[in-house]
């Protein structure tokens, strides 16, 4: 990942990011969840009514958390990106964005910033599916030095 993609590899913009399998996985379990814990309150003769919501609630309240977890993308387009991570999303420019990392070990790719910092992109994830991620990361680091302050700027 050390060269960055040739011009002609550019993908067109608007594009997504994001760990669908990750995602597919996590609301497949979710919605299972959910199912299989509401159809144990309704069919559980002993329980109260009050019993049997907390118990929808709950199964609710885990569908949430893993809804949560699912939600993380990059959207990428002409003005610049959008990173959408767990609880917050975050506009910036493409001059924002000096830098794109995906190194061996990291659980996410990260952005380094104009201001000094580093910022975390849920969007892509090489958990599940190692190689679409580093086909993500490769081909946001070309957009990023393609419109940017990278060299490759025209």
């Amino acid at each position: 990942m050390s060269a960055p993609a040739p011009r002609s590899e550019l993908p067109t913009l608007p594009i997504t990011f994001r760990p669908t399998r990750t995602r597919v996985v996590l609301l497949t379990v979710g919605a299972a969840m959910f199912v299989v814990i509401t159809v144990i309150a309704l069919t559980l003769e002993q329980l109260s009514a009050g019993e049997r919501s907390s118990f929808v609630f709950t199964a609710l309240l885990f569908f949430g958390v893993l809804a949560l977890l699912s939600r993380p993308k990059i959207v990428a387009n002409e003005d610049g990106v959008t990173v959408v991570n767990l609880t917050r999303t975050r506009q910036l420019s493409w001059a924002e964005i000096l830098r794109v990392n995906l190194r061996v070990g990291d659980p996410w790719v990260f952005l380094d910033l104009s201001d000094g910092t580093s910022m975390p992109a849920l969007g892509i994830q090489p958990g599940i599916a190692k190689q679409q991620a580093i086909r993500d990361a490769r081909a946001l680091r070309a957009l990023a030095e393609n419109h940017g302050t990278g060299t490759d700027n025209g």
